[in-house]
């Protein structure tokens, strides 16, 4: 089987609630990754698992102001991104924004099914899943 999802995020009004509720329900460990001075954004990495355990971590961040939509989006790991796109694309589905390089970890995109259903591209560099 080929291109697994890799990654996931939830996005939060309420950094702190968020933060406290995937804690206290699902025991994940919550830990700040980056910051807006490091990386452009704050951002918290949810520790779903134990290493050599089956799943994905996922991330944390703020929801845009302008955004009111509730999204709890998955990353799905591919080995050739343009080819992604193009396939996303005459498959019905957007491009969402265009595809750039996160330093350390790979290139990614964001699309949209054709359901509406938001979701991410990483063909990794460096960075591989575990």
């Amino acid at each position: 089987m080929s291109n697994p999802v890799i990654h996931f995020e939830v996005q939060a009004d309420d950094i702190g609630r968020a933060k406290k509720f995937y804690e206290t329900v699902f025991g994940w460990k919550v830990d700040q990754m980056m910051t807006k001075e490091q990386g452009g954004m704050d951002y918290w990495g949810l520790e779903t698992r134990k290493e050599g355990e089956v799943g994905i971590n996922g991330g944390l961040y703020q929801r845009p102001a302008d955004d009111k939509m509730t999204t709890f989006d998955c990353t799905i790991q591919v080995e050739d991104i343009d080819k992604a796109i193009e396939a996303v694309k005459k498959n019905g589905g957007k491009i969402l924004r265009e595809k750039d390089q996160i330093p350390g970890v790979g290139w990614f995109t964001r699309g949209q099914d054709t359901e509406g259903n938001i979701f991410g591209i990483m063909q990794p560099t460096e960075w591989q899943a575990k």
